[in-house]
């Protein structure tokens, strides 16, 4: 491909409506600094045209058009290539983090002057995500809303998984074993935080940053709907990490084994069940930001 180019995943329902104005924005003004825009709705055919040397030696990133998932899916499938996002789904938190609006102005001109920053990633069992995963009862909640969606997923298709967890969640233990420790610190809530976001803007790690080669680590030891309700009345408070029955501390890598499968989540999608290897690959990313 002649001349610099931007390979731009689109989430076929994130680009479609009123936000389809924000992503012709951007190619407009991509085309305006020399750069040239490919828009891919189909996955197969981007990964296709990514595959040729010569397309890579002139592509200067790959922008995610949509929502976390969006970039998380670009990040694990193009492990190495400086990512861009325009944030068009439903959440793009990462994008809060670092400043990023929906703007095709913005982004555009973020990528022609070359305005980067280096965050680290996290990976879980092999696979990266940029801002956070958990296990317990906040992943069960998660994965019954991907279970049980029709079509793209709202805030309130939230609502009736969460009373399903409150009813049904038996909030089993797990064994956390920190840095290679020999012995287990036991939780029934664990989240582990690359960056300090998390949805509804909850605090659970706000000293959480991505340029300092460890996750922030959140274990609450006790399980059920009261603990439940009592951690986050602390966590909006931000006091949790006062608690004697919870721990925060940092940590580059993190082995999860529990006695039942406990659900996973990472950025927001489902990610399996225990066991489970948490580790941080530092300066792994490449993006452009402010």
């Amino acid at each position: 491909m002649k001349g610099p180019w931007v390979a731009i995943q689109r989430n076929p329902t994130s680009g479609t409506g009123r936000r389809r104005g924000v992503l012709l924005e951007l190619i407009r003004e991509l085309r305006r600094r020399g750069i040239r825009p490919r828009l891919f709705a189909s996955r197969e055919r981007m990964q296709a045209t990514l595959t040729d040397p010569a397309a890579r030696e002139t592509l200067v990133c790959v922008l995610a058009a949509g929502g976390d998932g969006t970039i998380g899916d670009v990040v694990n499938r193009f492990p190495g290539v400086p990512l861009a996002t325009l944030p068009l789904g439903t959440e793009n938190l990462l994008a809060k983090y670092l400043g990023i609006q929906p703007s095709g102005v913005q982004v555009a001109e973020l990528i022609a002057n070359g305005s980067r920053r280096t965050l680290d990633l996290g990976q879980l069992n092999g696979r990266r995500f940029t801002l956070m995963a958990s296990c317990g009862f906040d992943a069960a909640v998660l994965q019954r809303a991907h279970a049980t969606r029709r079509g793209n997923i709202h805030k309130w298709d939230y609502l009736p998984p969460i009373w399903h967890a409150f009813r049904k969640y038996e909030h089993p233990p797990v064994r956390v074993f920190v840095n290679d420790e020999p012995q287990p610190r036991i939780a029934r809530l664990l989240l582990a935080f690359n960056l300090p976001r998390y949805a509804y803007g909850i605090p659970f790690a706000p000293q959480a940053t991505a340029e300092d080669g460890e996750l922030d680590l959140c274990l609450f030891e006790r399980g059920s709907t009261f603990q439940m309700v009592r951690y986050l009345g602390h966590v909006l408070a931000g006091r949790h990490q006062l608690l004697p029955d919870v721990t925060c501390l940092r940590a580059s890598r993190v082995r999860i084994e529990a006695d039942v499968a406990v659900p996973w989540q990472m950025d927001g999608d489902p990610a399996g069940f225990t066991p489970v290897t948490l580790e941080v690959l530092p300066a792994a990313l490449a993006v452009f930001a402010p």
